[in-house]
């Protein structure tokens, strides 16, 4: 559904102005590449905060 809907809007922004639909076609890969960084680093800090939270409630499950 989410494929669907930026087609859809790319769709009417290309109806509405075409170079900038163009334009973002084209650099879409790019800022794809530069924001991978910042996911991999989100993802790093996501799996540590999970782990430290289920070391931290080891105990607590531990004595049910």
């Amino acid at each position: 559904m989410r494929l669907f809907t930026g087609l859809v809007l790319w769709a009417i922004l290309f109806v509405l102005c075409w170079p900038i639909a163009l334009l973002l076609l084209l650099l879409y890969p790019l800022i794809w590449l530069l924001l991978l960084p910042f996911r991999l680093l989100g993802l790093g800090v996501t799996l540590t905060l999970s782990m430290i939270f289920a070391l931290f409630m080891l105990p607590f499950s531990l004595m049910r």
